[in-house]
This record gives structure tokens, C-alpha cells and sequence, in this order.
């Protein structure tokens, strides 16, 4: 493919160019698109075909066929020149410039660049000791995590469930009697 002559970004066309251009091979991932006056191919993604989701893109296009792209990145790689273009941006019929302030890719390319890979951060959960606090008397804590103030309120974590359906077992052998609330008399 390479004729001895190296690959220049000279020769392509200005960045959001708009040009039509013939479909030279589809893969899974997308297409890839003679450009005119070059002997150069762009990708266009599966994400930049449509504004629908594409999961075929052999349903879109096939080998042969003329589109009309636009230009929206390029880029040296590895001494080889990648270039990026989006049909979606373009309208397929008269090839007029549907995206011509470039906000849709500008948008687009922010939202890819501001994904973060967290599964190299390590998470750190903390459960629920079972233990009291020497310093507070709580449960839930040691004395080393405690952050009572000296003579201040103490706070005990919200008890368990196991916990709250003991108490109401408890408090059903202790119902005080109904004779005894009636002999107390309301004051007016």
C-alpha cells in the first residue's frame, strides 16, 4: 500500500471539509471512505453513520457506494495518518453541512474525552462493627474513630432490626394495665 513515498497530511483536505466519496470496505466498526484527490482512506465510525444507533453498519452501506462525509479528525499515528469522518453530520441527499458550527462533534468528542476509567481505584467499605466504643459507650465504633466532645452528647448508630423487634417483644410482656390510666383524672 505504502509506495516508498511517505504519507503527508499536505494532500488531505482541510478539517471539516465536506466531500463526497465512495465506500472502499465495511468492517463491524464502521466504513471506510476513499477520499478524492488522495490516495487515502477515512474511518466512519458506527457512532458517526447515524443519528440512530447502528449496530450493523453493512445495513447502512455497502462497497460502492457514494456518500457524502465530512471531515472531523486527523491525526499522525505510529507514522500512519488516521483519518476520522461522520456522515451523520452531513445530509446524504444534497450534501448540505447539517452540523455547520461543528457543535454536535465538538460535543461529542468532550463527552468521549471526560469518560474516566475508575477500575484501577481501589474502594474501601467499611461495615458496621460490632463492638462498643470505650470512650463514648456506643456500639459501632472503636474508641480511636470516636468523635464524642468530653462531657458532650453521645450518639448511637441506628439499631438493627433484629434489635427493634426484640424491643417490641419486650414491650408487649410490659403494657401497663388499663385500669390504671383510668383512675388518673384529667386536669382542665
Amino acid at each position: 500500500m505504502n509506495s516508498g513515498r511517505p504519507e503527508t497530511m499536505e494532500n488531505l483536505p482541510a478539517l471539516y471539509t465536506i466531500f463526497q466519496g465512495e465506500v472502499a470496505m465495511v468492517t463491524d466498526y464502521g466504513a471506510f471512505i476513499k477520499i478524492p484527490g488522495c490516495r487515502k482512506q477515512g474511518l466512519v465510525h458506527r457512532t458517526h453513520m447515524s443519528s440512530c444507533r447502528v449496530d450493523k453498519p453493512s445495513e447502512i452501506v455497502d462497497v460502492g457506494d457514494k456518500v457524502w462525509v465530512k471531515l472531523i479528525g486527523r491525526e499522525m499515528k505510529n507514522d500512519r495518518i488516521k483519518v476520522s469522518l461522520s456522515m451523520k453530520v452531513v445530509n446524504q441527499g444534497t450534501g448540505k453541512d447539517l452540523d455547520p458550527n461543528n457543535v454536535i462533534i465538538e460535543q461529542e468528542e468532550r463527552r468521549r474525552r471526560s469518560f474516566q476509567d475508575y477500575t484501577g481505584q481501589k474502594i474501601t467499605l467499611e461495615a458496621v462493627l460490632n463492638t462498643t466504643c470505650k470512650k463514648c459507650g456506643c456500639k459501632g465504633h472503636f474508641a480511636k474513630d470516636c468523635f464524642m466532645q468530653p462531657g458532650g452528647t453521645k450518639y448511637s448508630l441506628i439499631p438493627d432490626e433484629e434489635e427493634e423487634k426484640e424491643e417490641a417483644k419486650s414491650a408487649e410482656f410490659e403494657k401497663p394495665d388499663p385500669m390504671k390510666n383510668s383512675s388518673r383524672k384529667r386536669k382542665k
